[in-house]
């Protein structure tokens, strides 16, 4: 994922390129996430976890619980403060 670019086959089998927003390792549920959004100017962003031991970039898992969501819209808050200072 150093590219900045993830490749996602949709449920058509389509392969969708995404721009990659951010990635991180949560220390309270220990799984790694990414933060994708489609290129462009798109505000729309979607989230995923993933195993980052993959050396084929494995399998994007969804997000399973109210507390992986706060968690990453926590981090993503914090990522737009820092990228966009006042």
């Amino acid at each position: 994922m150093e590219d900045k670019t993830l490749r996602v086959i949709d449920e058509q089998g389509n392969e969708v390129d995404y721009e990659i927003v951010l990635t991180f390792k949560s220390d309270q549920t220990g799984k790694s996430y990414v933060v994708y959004k489609e290129p462009g100017d798109s505000d729309e962003v979607f989230a995923a976890s993933y195993d980052e031991t993959e050396t084929d970039g494995g399998n994007l898992n969804p997000i399973e619980t109210d507390e992986e969501w706060d968690i990453i819209e926590e981090v993503l808050e914090t990522f737009q403060e820092e990228d966009d200072p006042q």
